[in-house]
């Protein structure tokens, strides 16, 4: 029996064993299964060099049947998967039974008791797909996934040589012969010669001391372990947690070109290699569900990326791109759980024997373990806010990142490629591999908290004040400015002014002052975000006159001067743009530069009362027919071919 490998930095497993299976007088089915080895009396198994050999202890299951139907099913699970040849970072992935429990024993459960639901029909999926297809499709993508991940000699992968730096491995498979059967399927392979190129790497998210301060985050420790020696950063990020931001977040990590690269191992015609866009990623994603587990801890869905083009010759980026994903492993109160998110491109016909060439990310905790009480702190404003001033959790209520001190990130991405193009491809792959890799950095660096003692106090934003200090300095320099308070705060105690600022009905934002670069956006409270249509994560890459149209760029530019010297002014009303490009109106704006402690310029803030999205209507009238649509529809939804939403319909 041979086992896949979790992650790129350790062999895989394989098992020697004898399996019994009998039926007992009272209608019960037993399996047992053990290995044979040398101690065992039996004949020991010939060696494969891609895997290692693990032993299985006595394990089985008893299946007793019950009175009036249905089954009761008991699993043991006991094997010894040689630990010691692993280096140390992973040895809990192989010696904690938690992580073992929730690999094979509670997946075997859940597996059975998904398909006798699906069997008996109490599980409905719509769309007209059978159960079993689209199981089979979620096992397509796991194998493919794991396939790639592993790079077995067997089934025809071969390492590429590297460009001297070893953080990316580069695999390649040239024998499509390998692939038949499998869920890739020959079409995907070029006329003119190719094969499967694969891209991984790994590296290692937790929370450790300070030791270097030239590292990019001012904390960083370099492993031992050659592979993590590119990713230094300490980070401490629930599994949970970062899997689903990088499912509902895509634009915040992925390449738009690069996508659209990938889908045309669906089409007869290729496509160029592309150049990785930094931020390239000029559509919107819909997710379709399609189904998933009783437990809700796996769900299918299509994904739907629309599609626009970066200039003329961007023909193929301008048409709606399909992936097939698979998200599991999200809830965040499952102890040693892994979490993947793994997708592939698929056309629009969409059919059951679809080829799939699957890539994605797989997070892992290695330490399944609570500590004591202990304060937690997070490093961004949202979390704060949820968690509370102190970040601690109230009595009775378990923190989910307690059970995550450390977890190791496996990334993989599979392209196809045509024998001439093969070194362009995989230098593509590279490029973006690492680029993926710092976008999953800066995201786990912004959405985790950090384990500090309570007495220590809450650690800052990087290159930020504290979020409490930042709330105060807003306020305070206004009510100096001004002369008016921006709100009214009952109490003083603990995070009362951060949870008013956080929460007020108009959009405050705060944006860099710097000699001969253009403002860029630090802070915002939840209407901010919402008006920019943006994530705190991403905030930092949209720059303010990007926002503005050409009338308020000008109001802007000659009230500025009157802002540096009287220390505040007030816009009239315009129009500004978000991120995704929609019109926001307001009716008025005040900025006002934030002083620190020290009476020091530190940022400008500016807030944008009574926004509200900016519709357009468009009137179509065809014969005797008056259709009335919004052109600009703020939720999204596509109610025609216009892309706009229908509000009525008459008879003219």
């Amino acid at each position: 029996m041979q086992t896949y490998a979790p992650t790129t930095l350790a062999a895989a497993r394989d098992f020697w064993t004898l399996r019994y299976t009998t039926s007992l007088e009272d209608g019960s089915l037993v399996m047992c299964e053990r290995s044979l080895t040398s101690s065992t009396g039996g004949p020991a198994g010939p060696p494969n060099t891609s895997f290692v050999r693990a032993e299985m202890l006595p394990s089985g299951y008893l299946i007793r049947p019950c009175e009036g139907g249905g089954s009761i099913i008991h699993i043991v699970d006991h094997v010894d998967l040689d630990a010691w040849s692993v280096p140390e970072v992973l040895r809990p992935l192989y010696e904690s039974s938690k992580i073992l429990a929730q690999k094979m024993t509670i997946a075997a459960l859940r597996h059975i008791r998904q398909i006798a639901q699906e069997t008996s029909g109490e599980i409905q999926y719509g769309g007209g797909r059978q159960p079993a297809v689209l199981r089979t499709f979620s096992q397509r993508l796991c194998r493919g996934f794991n396939d790639a991940v592993n790079g077995f000699a067997d089934d025809g992968w071969s390492l590429m040589s590297s460009d001297g730096v070893e953080d990316v491995t580069i695999m390649i498979n040239s024998s499509p012969t390998k692939f038949l059967g499998s869920q890739y399927g020959t079409s995907m392979f070029s006329t003119f010669g190719g094969g499967v190129l694969c891209a991984k790497a790994s590296m290692l998210l937790q929370v450790i001391p300070c030791t270097n301060q030239t590292t990019k985050w001012g904390c960083g420790y370099y492993l031992t372990l050659a592979s993590f020696s590119q990713y230094p950063y300490g980070l401490e990020c629930s599994p949970a947690l970062l899997v689903r931001f990088l499912r509902e977040h895509r634009s915040e990590w992925a390449d738009y070109g690069v996508d659209a690269y990938s889908a045309t191992c669906l089409k007869a015609s290729p496509y160029a290699v592309p150049c990785a866009r930094p931020g390239g990623f000029p559509g919107s994603q819909v997710i379709l569900p399609l189904a998933h587990t009783v437990e809700h801890e796996e769900f299918l869905e299509v994904v739907r990326l629309e599609g626009h083009a970066f200039s003329p010759e961007d023909v193929a980026l301008a048409r709606d791109m399909y992936l097939l994903q698979l998200c599991s492993g999200v809830d965040e109160n499952a102890i040693g759980a892994c979490a993947q998110l793994v997708f592939a491109p698929i056309d629009e016909s969409f059919a059951d024997d679809a080829p799939l060439l699957p890539s994605g990310f797989r997070v892992i905790p290695l330490d399944p373990k609570t500590d004591g009480p202990a304060a937690t702190r997070t490093l961004d404003l949202a979390s704060t806010l949820e968690v509370g001033a102190g970040g601690a959790r109230p009595d009775g209520e378990a923190d989910p990142n307690s059970y995550n001190l450390r977890s190791v990130l496996t990334i993989a991405f599979q392209f196809t490629f045509e024998n001439h193009l093969r070194e362009n491809v995989a230098a593509m792959a590279r490029q973006y591999v690492r680029s993926v890799v710092g976008s999953v950095q800066r995201v786990a660096m912004a959405i985790s908290p950090s384990r500090l003692s309570s007495h220590m106090g809450p650690k800052p934003l990087p290159g930020s004040p504290e979020a409490l200090t930042l709330a105060r300095w807003i306020c305070r320099s206004y009510r100096i400015h001004t002369g008016g308070e921006l709100f009214r705060v009952d109490s003083q105690a603990g995070d009362a002014i951060l949870k008013e600022l956080w929460h007020h009905s108009d959009a405050i934002l705060c944006c860099s002052v710097k000699t001969n670069a253009s403002p860029v956006f630090t802070f915002a409270n939840q209407a901010g975000l919402d008006m920019l249509e943006t994530t705190l994560v991403a905030l930092q890459d949209i720059m303010l006159d990007k926002i503005l149209d050409e009338a308020g760029r000008k109001i802007l530019c000659s009230e500025f001067s009157k802002i540096m010297q009287q220390g505040f002014a007030y816009l009239p009303a315009g129009i500004c743009v978000s991120s995704m490009g929609r019109p926001v109106s307001y009716e008025q704006a005040v900025a006002w530069k934030v002083l620190n402690d020290d009476d020091s310029n530190h940022c400008l803030a500016f807030m944008f009362i009574n926004c509200s999205a900016v519709y357009i209507i468009l009137i179509r009238k065809s014969l005797n027919l008056v259709e009335v649509y919004t052109e600009i529809d703020n939720v999204g939804s596509v109610g025609s071919s216009n892309g706009g939403r229908l509000l009525f319909r008459s008879l003219a």
